[in-house]
């Protein structure tokens, strides 16, 4: 393939070594003395990792770094014009992305097969050999009773299923053993309800509705159409090896403290919850909580996660962030003259298509630069909005036809951005999905792509935590836009807002505070005051069902210009002072509005009811001293009738 050493050069990708044709074989020497010169080594290619690796581990070299220019940049009818884009991939590259934790999980071999009939016998018969199996047969199958008992053969319905590979936990009814003496079919005996079956494994062949949501995502749970041959047959070899341990990456990092969900018992924040495919996620509390063992890393409660509480960690988003400012920081440093397009895929379905497009078609444009991540529903609007604000001119995100889950929550991401972008002077498709399994379609779908000419970009580092990211990607994105926008409306739900407040209905009691999780919403221990920091709403609610009142409502929209403003005053009153020591302890309004609805009663008339108004104006502390001290009876006008016994009555 063509290189281009003076884009690589203006990249500052380092020291380019002499062209190369068996690096990774005849030329290997030269290998091992780029990695003995010491400093940091980026090897261009892929395809002889393995090799380099041990090279690696036989010199005690650190670790290198390897990238894909060949099927990315190099094998393409645009290949002489790659040097930019090499360049990028290359810096991309160096950006190490952050260690995740993983989950074991263990099995082993017990497993529960379902069916309906012969099938299942069959099925368990090939798996005894290296599980332990259990037959359960749904009620009215007609089978024959094997010659010799090798495994439990029983009948159920299973009318509750959880867990995991592991740990499965299945309620049946109408469950029963089959009678000694069955002769020509099985006949069970007297069925009960309520029996717990525990296994590591699910085998279902009933070829009815699967027994948990996503069911292809949940681990230990294998399900085939018993019509289906083929189907069973790769079920089984795959279901006979599912013994000992296995490792899953801990795909979501989770913080408590930042979880919106709910305060006292007013529930807010849900939309982690609503996009789940799995069922993962539960309410726990005034949180949710995330069972890594069911998750199966799709990223949408990442994505959707307004504070941040969830944050996807394979790679997190403070990785992706980084790969988009270096790679589009070279691609411009190596002398491209217009705006390159991110392509955002991952690598069970983008990388087998780029690499068919390379090997067999004219390969990905010299302007579409890949990004591959774990799974594109993980994209969140804070990823969409930074490849922009560095000076991308176009996004697409690359999704199978089908995909493996619902994409609701990328909906949620794209329709915003819409609404973002086409507010600020973008092109209506600078952000969309590009959906494609044939490699032909997708790469005319990328040769289709005009080239957008260079913008103003941003060069701001990323912050580490995911809303300081959403916010200053937004705020750079509009500060670069072709018509930068004061306020922007948005659709409810929206991560971004307002608080209105009807100043007449608030009397400052500050229940919003208390319940508030991202402190946007804050009082002033020194005077009666409600404060608002607009860019830290994430328009959950709880502020609005907390309110006694009814005085809030919220309004979804980004206002560039409150977000500068660190705390903005919605409503503040005179302190009431306490007449008898001087400290401040209501709001002078709300004293005075009791004081004129208690003047009436009949408590509060007479000389000693204006004692007990007097009372009224006074703090805790002197309140009670008051009473104390001066001994005065709140029902004296109005003594309490004597208590009459049965005395009384006999007299």
């Amino acid at each position: 393939m063509p290189l281009d050493p003076g884009a690589l050069d203006r990249a500052g990708c380092g020291r380019i070594a002499d062209a190369a044709s068996q690096l990774c074989r005849a030329q290997l020497d030269r290998f091992r003395a780029a990695l003995a010169e010491g400093g940091p080594v980026t090897v261009a290619c892929t395809q002889e990792q393995p090799l380099f690796q041990e090279v690696v581990d036989e010199m005690g070299a650190p670790d290198v770094v390897f990238a894909n220019i060949r099927e990315t940049g190099g094998w393409s009818a645009q290949a002489r014009d790659a040097g930019p884009k090499m360049a990028a991939l290359l810096a991309a590259a160096g950006e190490e992305a952050a260690a995740f934790e993983v989950v074991s999980l263990e099995s082993e071999g017990v497993a529960l097969i379902l069916g309906a009939g012969e099938e299942a016998v069959a099925a368990a018969a090939v798996l005894a050999e290296t599980l332990d199996v259990t037959v359960l047969l749904l009620p009215g199958a007609d089978v024959t009773p094997p010659r010799q008992t090798g495994f439990p053969v029983l009948q159920g319905r299973v009318r509750q299923a959880r867990g995991h590979l592991g740990a499965f936990e299945l309620a049946v009814d109408a469950y029963a053993a089959p009678a000694p003496s069955s002769r020509a079919r099985l006949v069970f005996e007297g069925p009960r309800d309520g029996a717990v079956s525990r296994c590591d494994l699910v085998i279902d062949l009933t070829g009815g509705q699967p027994l948990f949501p996503a069911d292809d995502l949940r681990p230990g749970y294998l399900r085939a159409d018993p019509r289906d041959p083929v189907g069973v047959a790769r079920l089984l070899r795959e279901a006979a090896g599912m013994v000992g341990t296995f490792d899953k990456p801990r795909f979501i990092s989770f913080t408590p403290d930042l979880c919106a969900h709910s305060r006292n018992r007013q529930t807010g924040c849900t939309r982690c919850l609503d996009l789940c495919p799995t069922g993962a996620i539960l309410p726990a509390g005034d949180t949710v909580a995330i069972d890594p063992n069911i998750c199966a890393g799709c990223g949408q409660c990442a994505a959707a996660c307004p504070t941040g509480a969830a944050s996807y960690a394979l790679p997190d988003v403070g990785t992706v962030a980084r790969r988009l400012r270096a790679m589009l920081r070279a691609w411009y440093a190596a002398g491209a003259d217009h705006a390159p397009v991110i392509l955002l895929h991952d690598d069970a379905h983008g990388t087998p298509l780029i690499d068919a497009s390379a090997r067999f078609g004219q390969g990905l444009p010299a302007h579409v630069l890949p990004l591959m991540v774990n799974e594109i529903t993980q994209i969140g609007p804070e990823v969409l909005a930074s490849a922009l604000a560095y000076g991308a001119g176009a996004v697409r995100l690359l999704l199978p036809l089908r995909p493996r889950h619902d994409t609701s929550g990328l909906e949620a991401t794209l329709a915003l951005m819409s609404e973002v972008l086409l507010a600020t002077g973008h092109l209506p498709d600078t952000v969309a999905r590009l959906e494609a399994d044939d490699p032909d379609l997708f790469e005319a779908a990328l040769h289709a792509l005009p080239r957008r000419v260079v913008g103003a970009r941003s060069a701001f580092l990323p912050p580490e935590d995911k809303r300081s990211l959403l916010t200053s990607a937004f705020e750079e994105l509009n500060r670069h836009a072709p018509q930068p926008a004061d306020l922007i409306g948005l659709a409810a739900g929206a991560p971004f807002g307002a608080v209105v407040l009807d100043t007449a209905a608030c009397t400052l009691c500050h229940a919003c505070v208390g319940v508030c999780p991202t402190g946007a919403l804050s009082d002033n221990p020194d005077l009666p005051m409600l404060r608002f920091t607009e860019s830290a709403c994430v328009q959950c609610g709880l502020c609005a069902g907390t309110c006694p009142e009814a005085a809030i409502t919220l309004a979804p929209q980004i206002d560039f210009a409150a977000w500068e403003t660190p705390r903005r005053v919605l409503k503040e009153e005179e302190p009431f002072c306490c007449t008898a020591c001087g400290k401040a302890f209501g709001t002078r309004s709300s004293i005075e509005r009791v004081q004129a609805k208690l003047a009436g009663h009949w408590m509060f008339s007479g000389p000693a009811g204006q004692e007990r108004l007097r009372v009224l104006a006074m703090c805790e502390d002197c309140r009670v001293q008051a009473v104390v001290n001066e001994g005065f009876d709140p029902h004296e006008d109005n003594p309490r009738p004597r208590v009459r016994t049965a005395e009384d009555y006999r007299n």
